[in-house]
């Protein structure tokens, strides 16, 4: 199937690990030209490089702190000085952060908004113009089932991603008119560096534990029985910034299995 992406210039933030390397990688393979974001210099240098040699396609690594307004328009305009022009925006970047209300602190609630709510919003009105002017395209905010559904301890992740489900449906309507489409796909168990770091932390008191076994308990709570990889989620992200999907805007897809308890 011809996704109708060759040529077409992406930005994906977050993009040097997990979920959002793994749409980089998708992009790439298509044909796309795709720049990935994120505040690391070297592991974002290391994925872009990998990802070029990986899929044959253009990537390249923008360093970007997605709270800072200023460096969110600095590095869309990069892009679009270096490629001249912009079709994909997906708004990756993120962390999971998740406790009771009774222990939340301000300042967590503060930074998991301004990455993930505020970074969204910062990138995709330094992208629209750019889009318009390109005759459409696509935005992609990455949440999660937990902003539809949340659970007990589950603040202030679900709190944010609730926000960037909304903010999907609102730019959705503001943007149809400029053939702009804009979709989340909310995310659920997927295995990612973050889970790895995690593991790591843990084996200083359980030194047994392996990240094989985390990910067969935390597949437990998967009605699928698994976690899911990366690339299945890169994969959906893929298909919505594509051609193929040039009829859906202000959807929302679950990745996660079968976790969430709506659609």
């Amino acid at each position: 199937m011809d996704m109708g992406l060759n040529g077409k210039v992406a930005i994906v933030t977050g993009g040097s690990d997990g979920i959002g390397k793994a749409a980089a990688r998708a992009l790439a393979l298509e044909g796309a030209r795709v720049a990935i974001c994120a505040r690391r210099p070297d592991v974002l240098e290391a994925a872009a490089t990998q990802l070029s040699n990986e899929t044959g396609g253009q990537v390249v690594g923008v360093v970007c702190d997605m709270t800072e307004q200023s460096q969110v328009e600095s590095m869309v305009n990069e892009v679009v000085a270096k490629w001249g022009q912009l079709d994909i925006l997906v708004n990756n970047a993120g962390t999971s952060s998740a406790m009771p209300v009774e222990v939340l602190t301000e300042d967590a609630l503060s930074y998991d908004l301004k990455l993930k709510v505020y970074g969204a919003v910062y990138a995709s009105q330094a992208a629209i113009p750019h889009l318009k002017a390109a005759g459409g395209g696509r935005i992609i905010n990455i949440t999660t089932g937990g902003g539809k559904a949340p659970g007990a301890g589950s603040l202030p992740t679900s709190l944010s991603r609730a926000a960037g489900i909304g903010l999907t449906k609102a730019m959705s309507r503001d943007l149809a008119a400029d053939n702009i489409l804009v979709n989340t796909v909310c995310i659920g168990l997927i295995k990612a560096g973050q889970h790895e770091r995690r593991v790591e932390a843990m084996q200083d008191s359980n030194p047994e534990l392996t990240l094989e076994d985390h990910y067969e308990r935390m597949g437990g709570r998967v009605p699928l029985g698994r976690v899911g990889e990366a690339q299945e989620a890169g994969d959906v992200i893929c298909f919505l910034a594509s051609e193929r999907a040039s009829y859906v805007t202000g959807a929302s897809v679950n990745v996660d299995g079968g976790t969430a308890p709506v659609v």
